[in-house]
């Protein structure tokens, strides 16, 4: 019987491990005991063991006493964690870094705390939570271990477009220093984003055509894809509404640089899927923007949870009389 090349190497890599273990246990000291054991964590994450490197972190960590190589080896298991997409993993070792962090930890290891957990909001479709935790690392920046800078400005921008307001999207993302030093790296980025601000629409649907293969390829935004895309369309359209009582679907669909036919069948999909407060007159062809008023709707629901409280109490009033 033949035994592979692959095979002895990883006999002989274990056997090296178990070695180093006991030669540390038996003449050294603690922190070169703990030193060994993180070695074999570290291993067996570069070859792609995840259980047993799991299973060598946790033992690691019972050599373990400072809080930030505790906090150290969170990261660790955070990376098997994405790298493997196991979002159960990942939100349970983020509840225990922030753990530690109430028992001591230092603002660097805090700052890449919240590039991981943004990854994981991002990862799961929560884009608003993602970009606040994106935009708040973005000067203390460090997780080079997780991807470029680079790649953190494009999830930071393309999470901004969805889920900021204009004025906070010129304030943080448009006008951000740390933002406009890197986004011209990034192919389409720039255009993408200043032609949304700037109400270029075709340039930004030219951009957004660009940035779409990007995303589609990349691990965490690609279960997301068609959701994303929606989510911008969403957003443009309602920018280019925002400015008109009423418009022509001639004038938007120029605007935009598509035909009447896209326009309307794109406008029909979200108007149905209340995404956008407008209604298309097809005689006349013409949209016409029906925006909810914002201080009637406050007055409706203050009436209905009054409603709601007034009921409240006189049950409560027919149970004390008993």
């Amino acid at each position: 019987m033949l035994i592979s090349d692959e095979f002895l190497f990883l006999f002989y890599r274990t056997c090296f491990w178990h070695y180093r273990i006991a030669d540390a246990e038996e003449n050294l000291g603690e922190s070169e005991v703990r030193e060994a054991h993180l070695a074999k964590s570290l291993y067996y994450i570069r070859i792609g063991d995840k259980e047993k490197a799991l299973e060598q972190l946790k033992l690691t960590e019972t050599k373990t006493v400072a809080v930030g190589q505790k906090m150290d080896l969170v990261f660790y298991t955070l990376q098997i964690g994405f790298f493997y997409m196991d979002f159960d993993l990942i939100s349970k070792s983020i509840d225990k870094a922030k753990n530690l962090f109430e028992e001591g930890g230092d603002w660097e290891r805090k700052n890449r705390l919240k590039v991981y957990e943004g990854l994981y909001c991002m990862a799961t479709r929560n884009f608003k939570k993602a970009t606040d935790l994106f935009l708040g690392s973005i000067s203390t920046f460090t997780t080079y271990e997780l991807f470029p800078y680079e790649t953190f400005i494009f999830y930071t921008v393309l999470t901004s477009i969805i889920s900021l307001d204009r004025v906070s999207l010129k304030q943080k993302v448009v006008d951000a220093p740390e933002i406009l030093t890197v986004i011209r790296k990034i192919p389409n980025l720039s255009e993408f984003l200043n032609s949304l601000y700037d109400c270029q629409y075709k340039s930004f649907f030219l951009a957004f055509a660009g940035l779409t293969e990007q995303i589609k390829l990349d691990c965490y935004l690609h279960p997301h894809f068609r959701f994303y895309m929606r989510e911008v369309r969403t957003v443009v359209y309602s920018q280019f509404l925002e400015s008109y009582k009423s418009v022509t679907i001639e004038a938007m669909a120029k605007a935009f640089g598509v035909t009447v036919e896209f326009i309307d069948l794109e406008l029909s999909r979200f108007i149905a899927a209340g995404k956008l407060h407008c209604k298309i007159d097809k005689v006349a062809g013409v949209l016409e923007t029906n925006r909810p008023d914002a201080k009637n709707a406050l007055y409706q629901a203050t009436i209905k949870q009054g409603d709601f409280l007034l009921n409240r109490i006189q049950k409560l009033s027919r149970v004390i009389d008993l």
